[in-house]
């Protein structure tokens, strides 16, 4: 049984759930230099650079490329949005739009180049001007070298990262996310279901009197709409970007704190293909938020991403995942397959440096339920699913006796981007999302202006819109 006592120094459990990139997309290069070896010895599994795939037009292969600090709109690779639904996933990982009949197969993984080309296809067609100039099908391939991601990469190094950690389904954004604070899906494999109405890990700390907040970054939350056991929960537990600062810097941060990036097409978030270097700003200041309050030593921060969003990995999803209840999932999903692997950071001062950090080999693989188990050990609060029963937690990354006072991140500037990505003017597809839960919350007839969504596709609008309307009328 590995170490876990050093769990029970930590009062503070930190996520930072950022957008849609692979492993390899931002941490395959690492350790690359390294023969993919740690600081610490430990084996990494990250790029050689031979990895390849398929070119979509000539079937030659195309191998993984580095994108540094120099390479043309190296902060808004790759170019466009990636295909990251269920069937663009199974296009990526077997070739097909639809999984193969046993889960136990194995993905090659070689349709990355091939999707994309399909992607970039109908998104010419529909919204072109969101897609950054030059773009082509192999720029999937693309991968961060440490020095473009300088502040992810220092606390990689720094702390623990996380090799073998996969998104909870091989789907998008609003399942991964329903996973990662609910331990189920209730069997949707696509953002079309906006709702989750099962217990979320929010609900179970309020039950047992532990205290939790989420924090949007400049706007209300979107999770506060997403789980209906909150949806009376008191203002207190909600708050933005400042009120996080302020809570680490005063010491009074809960026990559980789930952090929300801005999620405009010119915000933080790092959804392809916005800013990146703009989420590197997002991490250094959550780090720095926790590292010079008062409680740093008895914090555990985790910075990962929901899911792979279309991005190159060549590690295939492993299969055993345990389904979380007995819901019949879409697409004929069963659940006992994880998704992409995703990058996952690692953030204490009872961490060692240059640790890469798995679950033990030959049991069930870190997702993001993992978070959860974590939280539920730490608490002594039960699971929420079978799914986050069997997972294991992370509890035994925290290997030192004493808190380091280093600061990894001294000396190290935050990247910034040339230029901005076509897509700014226009609203991303998570506050399509938000501003649809929010009008919900308004019986239909009561409030003409918020009953319309924003006539006007973009993005300042649709801003605007949660701003105003996030309040639910005064009854």
């Amino acid at each position: 049984m590995p170490d876990e006592s050093g769990l029970s120094s930590v009062e503070n459990i930190v996520v930072l759930m950022l957008e849609n990139r692979s492993f390899d997309h931002m941490l395959g290069f690492l350790y690359t230099d390294q023969g993919n070896v740690s600081p610490a010895g430990q084996p990494y599994a990250g790029l050689t650079g031979s990895e390849s795939n398929p070119d979509s037009a000539t079937g030659q292969p195309v191998t993984v490329f580095r994108i540094e600090p120099t390479t043309p709109n190296a902060y808004f690779m790759p170019g466009a949005d990636p295909g990251e639904g269920y069937m663009a996933t199974n296009s990526q990982l077997f070739g097909s739009t639809t999984a193969p009949a046993s889960s136990s197969d194995v993905p090659t993984g070689q349709g990355f180049i091939k999707d994309f080309a399909y992607t970039l296809s109908w998104e010419a067609h529909s919204w072109g001007e969101t897609i950054v100039s030059g773009t082509t099908p192999d720029d999937i391939m693309g991968c961060f070298a440490p020095e473009t991601l300088p502040v992810l990469s220092a606390l990689a190094t720094g702390y623990a990262v996380c090799d073998q950690w996969f998104a909870s389904v091989p789907t998008e954004t609003l399942p991964n996310r329903a996973f990662a604070c609910s331990a189920t899906s209730q069997g949707h494999m696509d953002d079309k279901t906006r709702t989750f109405t099962s217990p979320s890990i929010f609900g179970l700390l309020s039950k047992n009197q532990i205290g939790w907040a989420i924090y949007g970054y400049d706007a209300e939350p979107l999770t506060k709409s997403t789980f209906t056991d909150i949806s009376g929960a008191p203002a207190s537990n909600f708050g933005k970007f400042a009120d996080f600062q302020a809570a680490a810097a005063a010491g009074s941060l809960p026990a559980f704190s789930f952090l929300e990036p801005s999620w405009g097409s010119s915000g933080n978030s790092q959804h392809p293909n916005y800013n990146v270097a703009l989420g590197e700003q997002l991490i250094h200041d959550v780090y720095e938020a926790v590292r010079s309050g008062p409680g740093w030593a008895q914090t555990l921060l985790v910075i990962t991403y929901d899911e792979h969003g279309g991005c190159f990995d060549h590690v295939p999803p492993p299969v055993g995942a345990v389904p979380p209840d007995d819901t019949a999932g879409e697409f004929g999903f069963d659940f006992t397959r994880f998704g992409v692997r995703v990058p996952t950071v690692l953030v204490s001062p009872l961490i060692a440096p240059g640790t890469v950090y798995r679950a033990p080999a030959g049991g069930t693989p870190l997702d993001h339920t993992s978070v959860l188990k974590t939280v539920q050990q730490r608490w002594g609060v039960p699971a929420l699913t079978a799914r986050d029963a069997a997972a294991p937690s992370i509890a035994s990354v925290l290997t030192l006796t004493a808190p380091r006072t280093d600061d990894v991140l001294a000396g190290v500037t935050v990247p910034t981007a040339t230029g901005a990505t076509p897509a700014a003017g226009l609203p991303s597809h998570l506050q399509e999302v938000q501003a649809d839960l929010i009008s919900r919350q308004y019986p239909a007839g009561q409030h003409a202006a918020a009953d319309a969504l924003p006539a006007e596709r973009s993005g300042a609008a649709y801003d605007s819109y949660i701003r105003t309307y996030a309040k639910p009328p005064e009854a």
